[in-house]
């Protein structure tokens, strides 16, 4: 995909936990793609035309609140929140999760019911460990996912 060709697809950014950021603005500066990083405190992001930062307040879900109400089917949602990847999806929006792994309508409503059966084993006071640690392998799947997912928007605007 050459510079411009994404010019018009922005990558939404869950970011106050995300891990793949500096991939992100890498991929954004090469494709054109337009980034806007959300979070619920200051973060620090490169000065760039394609880079905007939107602090909202720390109120309960604002941050996916206003990631929610932004996206639409020329969006990239990068988070690991399901319930947001959820309403994204809901927009018409392309979902993506730090690990590389894509949301998708075929795959949310099982993410949402393991979701909901892990935090009932959680109130029942079952120990259960956490996400597994972040790897190398999941920010190389991450980038190919991303471009791949960057490609198929692209693509589906022009059409």
């Amino acid at each position: 995909m050459s510079a411009g060709t994404a010019a018009a697809v922005t990558i939404l950014v869950d970011a106050d936990a995300c891990p793949v950021k500096e991939e992100i603005y890498r991929v954004a500066y090469r494709t054109g793609a337009g980034v806007v990083v959300v979070s619920n405190q200051w973060l620090r992001v490169p000065a760039h035309p394609q880079i905007r930062r939107v602090v909202v307040g720390d109120g309960f879900d604002a941050a996916d609140d206003w990631i929610a109400d932004e996206a639409n089917a020329r969006s990239i949602v990068v988070t690991s929140d399901i319930l947001l990847a959820d309403r994204c999806l809901k927009k018409g929006a392309s979902v993506l999760a730090p690990t590389g792994k894509p949301f998708t309508t075929g795959s949310i409503g099982g993410a949402i019911a393991t979701r909901a059966i892990m935090a009932d084993l959680r109130a029942g006071g079952d120990q259960l460990g956490g996400p597994a640690p972040f790897a190398a392998a999941d920010r190389s799947r991450f980038l190919n996912a991303l471009d791949a997912m960057l490609v198929k928007v692209a693509r589906s605007r022009l059409a």
